[in-house]
């Protein structure tokens, strides 16, 4: 994996005070919600995706102008690039979840045994998830024969 600057330089200053504005507005409403039912129910929206819209509509945009500068249509590429982005956003949820389980279990103890513990959780958890959606996506993609005919190779990619 590597790090790469020149993405920050894609988007466009307002895409990123619309991100800003949508934490934002999420972590006043996930306040509100602690001040008003307590921190129990406040912190369950903790996990809202804050900016998760904001991103997914503005990957599409980003995919599709890029395409579109290219001479393509770039529709379909936005598509499956904002989906993608959804299924990371799926797949840390659970790594989320295994995180605020453990931790629960395990606070009443130490809260930095907790932290440790729930942070391996999550690791855990996260590049499993991540290894079976890899795995499941391959298996799609295996040949599939049917009676007298040869198996075909459909091409997926990874």
């Amino acid at each position: 994996m590597e790090l790469s600057p020149s993405s920050l330089r894609e988007g466009r200053w307002y895409e990123y005070v619309v991100r800003f504005v949508l934490g934002g507005a999420a972590t006043v409403f996930t306040g509100l919600v602690s001040g008003w039912y307590g921190a129990s129910i406040g912190g369950l929206f903790l996990a809202l995706p804050a900016i998760f819209c904001a991103s997914a509509t503005l990957i599409e945009k980003h995919e599709i102008r890029r395409k579109r500068e290219a001479g393509l249509d770039g529709k379909r590429r936005g598509q499956q690039a904002a989906a993608l982005d959804a299924a990371g956003a799926a797949l840390g949820a659970l790594g989320m979840l295994a995180f605020a389980g453990v931790f629960s279990l395990l606070v009443q103890q130490s809260v930095a045994g907790a932290f440790a513990g729930a942070s391996l959780a999550w690791l855990a958890v996260s590049v499993a998830a991540w290894f079976a959606r890899r795995k499941a996506r391959f298996s799609r993609s295996l040949p599939v024969q049917e009676k007298g005919r040869p198996a075909i190779r459909r091409n997926r990619p990874f």
